[in-house]
């Protein structure tokens, strides 16, 4: 067997080769062709080289980047991994000769062109590099510069009142449900990883088979294997954050001397520290030298011997008090120390015996080797083995370093070796909800979410005796917010309100908690959030955290007051006491604020705003989103500052232990990283609906690429409960010719200008559009059977642009029905054709609105419109077009536009 490339209805890839080195290269290569201007991204972001393509707004990264040391630490591990485990190091390096291989071959992403990067070359450490830029900021350790400033101005009980999960940290939920609460009588596996919403997204969906093993799962592109979430057949996995803290942060006392730069010690003597300078390319700017200090701790990541903007060659001196400063100052020179820089460890050989489990005991031994980021793992395979641990290294070290910045120069802070990791409790039936709140990874961390989630899920999972996974994307998709109570408390007790804040107060106090999109409750309790987190954050008691120190950017979401204060809300409207803060005054100012301001729904103005990493790409948010930060559809934004969300679900799955064709997975955009592809957004109706795609695991299902003719592609699928599978593909002028003649010609038809045409005309017609970039034609299929033809237009280009004022983000459609047949003329036919066709045009095309242009005497045509929620426009007169032999003659036109908002609410 040579190496397979197969592709799903999604474009997912499935692959199979002979042995597990062809198939981590097959891998690589896939990656590179689905997915190559995000790797190549990632691999700069690992180099710190970034900026060089991407700008000055990608320089505060590069910088983190070089001082903290992330190529020189994965070329290290790398290297060490060749002597511990040759075996997975040839793995992984044949995984970089498939990317390497797939970026020569050719990336067709616009951002290449559009940034001026060329693809380059990858070492066999940059998978490394990419998974610890990936994790670097997991553990949070900048917020321990934000506890020293909250203690340094608040006092020590500032740590407890702010530690909560906050606007730089990523988590996830994630619930194990044993065969005795199953249909099936096997486990269940389901959950969802919370970050960053990236276009290209983080997770990419895969499936890898060779004789060794057969795997689906979603991997980290640029990494070989399925390290997070995956499924075997016989044994599945999935991961949370487990909040542990495992990074340290050192007060440095730093020298110059003649032979470089010297560190003080906890034995009272100065040491010789490693340094060298770099230079970092920005793209339209001077290039930036930087200079790279490392001490026996680790390396300096904020300042160095001149202070705190001392590790930057050439710009002007910030905070300056010298190297003799004593230690209650604000620090001068912070070094990192990480685990893998310490042990030349990344956990890589645990990648293959995942890849190989077929029990939970396999999966809990590879799991030994784990190094970071700190997850906890939940596992069950078909033999009624369950597993709930703690997998990660995790330092033995005074209770001072988890919490706060410790001085370098004093005994005590060492590290002394690495905590076991603990075991968590399944309840008598077998179930297991971790949602990043303090549960098995207590003892090893400082700040965790609230248990809303994880109480949620719980109370969800208790209210049927028996689940399936079909039953599980209720549970992903449950918006109730939990975290409301302290707010609404507050509410209650508030007297002599004005006429509209009283209202509102009502209203308020009798909503159902639930943070649904079309929700005017959740949108006005949002605004009364929003004005306490503003007022809250800018009274005088805080006044002295509302400018955060000279720290590098990179670490700013850690430092911000208002972020901190939005998502610690609910403890500080708690707190017996809050520092003098009048807090019914408050939220009475708030309440008021908020009556005297029109809103309207919640996905008005929560909506999902993918980040990109080339500021050239516009981006427009999408449609309006439920959920909040605390619900278990957790869609995060920052009350008081945006509703706006970045932050949610990265991937949702479902792994069934009894059929494994029965699970099920989703991600926010699509498989494909190429814009314009037809799998690059094809999944985000679904993402938003909350429905899944069903995993296909079995090869005779997939059409095989590149071994057999080339297949078209649709370009959007969506299946339609009880209704069939609908799809779109690019129209064939030739192979479809018969069809759509067919159809054009028959009296009911006239409308469409193309009577009395014969097939050889109509095909020039469709010829001609192929060669338009601003036309598209398409063929609409149900269940594989031709149902209407979908026409597609920039109405700028168009004649119909000259007839109204085109407007950013229109698109034009024509649409044509294929004869009715034997259900005659099947009721709900045309309003469900057209949910998928908005869907497609709106969603997947990233458009504003849909402008159609219906004969005016098509009655019936325009009557379907105006019920799908087309607003009627003016009527137009359309002049005559003149193609090659064909003449299309002038049209009276009743044009009718749908707003993606009206579409999608």
């Amino acid at each position: 067997m040579t190496t397979q490339i197969y592709r799903d209805a999604w474009g997912i890839p499935h692959l199979r080769a002979d042995n597990a080195d062809e198939l981590a290269r097959a891998q690589g290569r896939v990656t590179a062709l689905d997915r190559g201007w995000q790797i190549e991204v990632e691999r700069h972001r690992a180099q710190g080289t970034s900026a060089s393509f991407l700008g000055v707004h990608a320089l505060p990264w590069d910088l983190f980047a070089r001082r903290v040391r992330l190529d020189d630490t994965a070329r290290r591990c790398f290297e060490a991994l060749e002597r511990r485990d040759p075996e997975t190091a040839r793995w992984v390096r044949a995984y970089v000769d498939g990317v390497n291989e797939g970026l020569v071959e050719g990336t067709s992403a616009s951002e290449f062109a559009n940034s001026g990067l060329a693809p380059g070359h990858w070492a066999p450490w940059t998978p490394l590099g990419i998974w610890l830029a990936t994790h670097i900021l997991f553990a949070g350790f900048p917020a321990k510069l934000w506890r020293e400033e909250a203690i340094r101005h608040l006092g020590p009980d500032a740590v407890g009142l702010f530690a909560t999960d906050g606007p730089g940290t990523s988590g996830s939920n994630g619930w194990l449900v044993g065969g005795e609460r199953t249909a099936s009588g096997r486990a269940v596996l389901a959950g969802d990883p919370h970050r960053f919403i990236e276009d290209p997204g983080v997770y990419q969906q895969v499936h890898l088979s060779c004789p060794e093993f057969d795997v689906v799962g979603l991997t980290v592109p640029g990494v070989p294997g399925i390290a997070h979430f995956g499924h075997t057949g016989k044994v599945a996995w999935a991961i949370t954050n487990a909040m542990a803290d495992y990074q340290d942060l050192y007060r440095e006392r730093l020298r110059r001397t003649g032979a470089g730069v010297e560190a003080l010690g906890p034995d009272g003597s100065w040491r010789r520290a490693a340094r060298h300078t770099e230079v970092i390319e920005v793209a339209g700017e001077e290039p930036v030298e930087v200079e790279v200090i490392e001490t026996e701790r680790g390396p300096v990541v904020i300042g160095g011997p001149e202070g705190l903007d001392g590790g930057i060659v050439g710009e002007p001196e910030g905070l300056d008090g010298g190297s003799s400063a004593p230690p209650d100052t604000p620090p001068l020179a912070v070094s990192l120390r990480y685990p893998p820089r310490v042990t030349e460890d990344l956990g890589f050989t645990t990648l293959l015996p995942l890849l190989r489990a077929r029990q939970v005991a396999d999966v809990d031994r590879a799991f030994d080797d784990w190094a970071e980021p700190v997850n906890v793992v939940q596992a069950a395979d078909t033999e009624g083995g369950l597993l709930h641990r703690v997998a990660g290294r995790v330092p033995i070290r005074a209770e001072a370093n988890r919490t706060r910045l410790v001085p370098a120069w004093e005994p005590g802070h060492e590290w002394h070796g690495w905590h076991e990791p603990p075991r968590g409790h399944l309840t008598d039936d077998g179930i297991a909800v971790m949602a990043n709140q303090r549960g098995p990874a207590t003892p090893l961390g400082v700040e965790f979410a609230p248990s809303h989630r994880a109480d949620r899920i719980t109370a969800l999972l208790a209210e049927r005796e028996k689940w399936s996974a079909a039953d599980m994307p209720a549970i992903h998709m449950d918006t109730h917010l939990g975290s409301a109570t302290p707010l609404l408390d507050q509410l209650a007790a508030l007297t002599d309100l004005t006429p509209e804040a009283s209202a509102l107060r009502e209203r308020l106090l009798a909503w159902d908690r639930r943070m649904d999109a079309d929700s005017t409750d959740a949108a006005a309790y949002a605004a009364v959030r929003g004005a306490v987190v503003r007022r809250l954050a800018a009274h005088p008691a805080f006044a002295a955290l509302a400018e955060p120190p000279a720290y590098p950017e990179a670490f700013a979401p850690w430092l911000a007051l208002l972020p901190r204060v939005a998502f610690a809300l609910e403890h500080l409207l708690s707190a017996r006491e809050l520092y003098g803060i009048d807090r019914p005054e408050t939220v009475r100012a708030a309440v008021e604020e908020a009556a005297a301001e029109p809103v309207g729904t919640w996905g008005d103005t929560h909506r999902l705003v993918p980040w990109r990493a080339f500021a050239g790409t516009a981006t427009t948010p999408d449609p309006g989103l439920s959920g909040d930060h605390d619900c278990v559809l957790c869609t995060s934004a920052v009350p008081g500052l945006s509703d706006l969300s970045a932050r949610g679900p990265a991937a949702r799955f479902v792994w069934d232990l009894a059929r494994r064709e029965d699970s099920l997975w989703v991600v926010p955009l699509g498989a494909s990283g190429v814009p314009g592809s037809p799998h690059h957004r094809d999944q985000l109706p679904l993402w938003l609906r909350g429905d899944l795609v069903p995993v296909i695991t079995d090869f005779t299902r997939l059409e095989l690429h590149e071994e057999t003719a080339p297949v078209r592609e649709h370009v959007h699928s969506q299946h339609i409960a009880g209704f069939g599978t609908i799809r779109i593909l690019p129209l064939d002028p030739v192979a479809d010719a018969g069809t759509i003649h067919r159809w054009v010609s028959e009296q009911r038809a006239s409308f469409w200008g193309m009577n009395g045409l014969t097939q050889s005309q109509v095909t020039e017609i469709y010829a001609h559009m192929g060669t338009l970039d601003t036309h598209h034609a398409h063929l609409v299929t149900r269940d594989d059977e031709p149902v209407a033809l979908l026409q597609t237009y920039d109405p700028a280009a168009d004649r119909v642009g000259d007839c109204y004022a085109v407007e950013p983000g229109d698109i034009g459609i024509h649409l044509l029905l294929a004869p009715a047949g034997p259900d005659g003329d099947r009721p709900g036919w045309s309003a469900t054709l057209m949910g998928v066709l908005a869907s497609y045009v709106l969603l997947g095309l990233d458009r504003r609105r849909v402008v159609v242009d219906p004969d005016v005497r098509n009655e019936k045509a325009i009557a379907r419109f105006l019920r799908q929620g087309f607003v009627a426009g003016p009527r137009v007169a359309l002049p005559e077009v003149d193609i090659p032999d064909v003449f299309i003659p002038e049209k009276h036109a009743q044009l009718a536009f749908l707003p993606r908002e009206v579409a999608f609410p």
